[in-house]
């Protein structure tokens, strides 16, 4: 098996920065997403909140920027308004709206099903759907991202091993750049979908597209916990991305409990576990990206 390279000067010492969550520099800029598009409806009403949103976290020292298509879709788009080809350009083009922001990389955002859903599921890993609909749902998104011009996919917040699968599967189908994949986690050991996340590493880690293999939008607490029963797994580079360690309550459409914001004081020891790319997901802004820049270079 012939794995997939990173991107020229991908790679730093002793870790590469990732960006912080879309969401969070939005509201930093003073708009609050709403709706089934989230983010991505700024993507067809205010394009150039997005480049500043993305800019944000280049200023702040991230190396690596996340495209704002975590929640968006053909599928989505048309929903909105847009007819099929309108819904394809409006896809492709989150990967120039992070461009624009001057970041080194670019990686383009494929959520799971339910951040189509909009219903928080991505959190639960069980649809109101069939595979072969999840399926689909990908195979289409990534038919267009592939050819966007990202350095990267970044394959995001997936709950189970079935899906992770499936989203392999589909992206080896296309002609793509080089993935990462991380899963969400509910706690110290398993998944969001109840399977334990060093099984769900295991389960992936030989695909030949991933460059790097770890955990995203969950609680900071547990991740050196997860890193370290998944290390046996897998001799790929980890990534990760946690939020601000709070609980999405998909029905107020808020975050709710106690938060972590020690992102930048962990990095260290994640760094150490193996964890190549790191950056912060949901309630990590611009400051949160800064912190963790500065922990790195010094």
């Amino acid at each position: 098996m012939t794995r997939f390279a990173a991107p020229d000067g991908l790679w730093r010492s002793p870790f590469t920065v990732v960006d912080g969550g879309m969401s969070t520099s939005l509201e930093e800029l003073g708009h609050r997403p709403s709706g089934e598009l989230w983010t991505a409806q700024a993507v067809i009403e205010r394009p150039e909140l997005i480049v500043a949103a993305h800019r944000r976290f280049v200023d702040a020292g991230a190396d690596v920027v996340i495209t704002a298509s975590y929640q968006a879709s053909r599928l989505g788009f048309e929903r909105a308004g847009l007819d099929a080809a309108a819904a394809r350009a409006a896809l492709a083009s989150t990967t120039d709206l992070a461009r624009r922001s001057g970041a080194r990389f670019v990686a383009a955002s494929v959520g799971p099903f339910g951040a189509f859903l909009a219903d928080g599921s991505e959190y639960r890993g069980t649809y109101d759907a069939s595979w072969d609909e999840v399926r689909a749902y990908h195979h289409g998104k990534l038919a267009v991202l592939a050819g966007s011009g990202a350095d990267l996919i970044a394959i995001e917040t997936i709950p189970t091993i079935t899906e992770a699968q499936i989203v392999l599967d589909e992206l080896s189908q296309v002609d793509a750049p080089p993935a990462w994949l991380t899963f969400t986690c509910a706690d110290e050991v398993h998944t969001c979908g109840g399977e334990p996340f060093a099984d769900a590493i295991a389960a992936i880690e030989g695909a030949p597209q991933l460059i790097a293999v770890g955990v995203n939008c969950t609680d900071p607490r547990h991740v050196g916990s997860l890193l370290r029963a998944a290390r046996a797994a897998t001799d790929l580079p980890f990534v990760v991305y946690p939020n601000h360690g709070r609980a999405w309550d998909a029905a107020a459409k808020c975050w709710v409990g106690d938060g972590d914001d020690q992102l930048a004081v962990r990095a260290g020891e994640w760094a150490e576990l193996g964890a190549r790319l790191i950056g912060g997901c949901c309630g990590v802004g611009a400051d949160g990206v800064r912190a963790i820049a500065v922990a790195r270079d010094t």
